[in-house]
């Protein structure tokens, strides 16, 4: 399937690039290389990740080790990669958000 990035999604990577060049160098291409492979994942079996609460038709794949989350959702035989959340800030599946 094709995978394509919202705006939102972008801004997402280049905050969490920065972030982590800036204060863990060492992880960032370990964090870079989980984000592209979860995306793979993502892109050869879509319906796999379970569904975000309060976000119809939104899925939601978490990064393992790394305390990030990718919402993405299935267009026809697209995959749309809306956001790449940190566990630490408020759940961006919470309905109240």
């Amino acid at each position: 399937m094709k995978v394509v990035y919202t705006e939102d999604a972008l801004r997402d990577l280049g905050e969490i690039a920065d972030w982590l060049v800036l204060h863990y160098p060492t992880v960032a291409p370990a964090v870079e290389r989980r984000i592209r492979a979860v995306v793979a994942h993502i892109a050869r079996w879509p319906q796999s990740s379970r569904r975000a609460a309060g976000r119809p038709g939104v899925r939601v794949a978490p990064l393992g080790r790394y305390p990030y989350k990718i919402f993405y959702r299935v267009m026809g035989e697209t995959i749309e990669i809306l956001h790449i959340h940190h566990a630490a800030r408020q759940s961006w599946d919470d309905p109240r958000s």
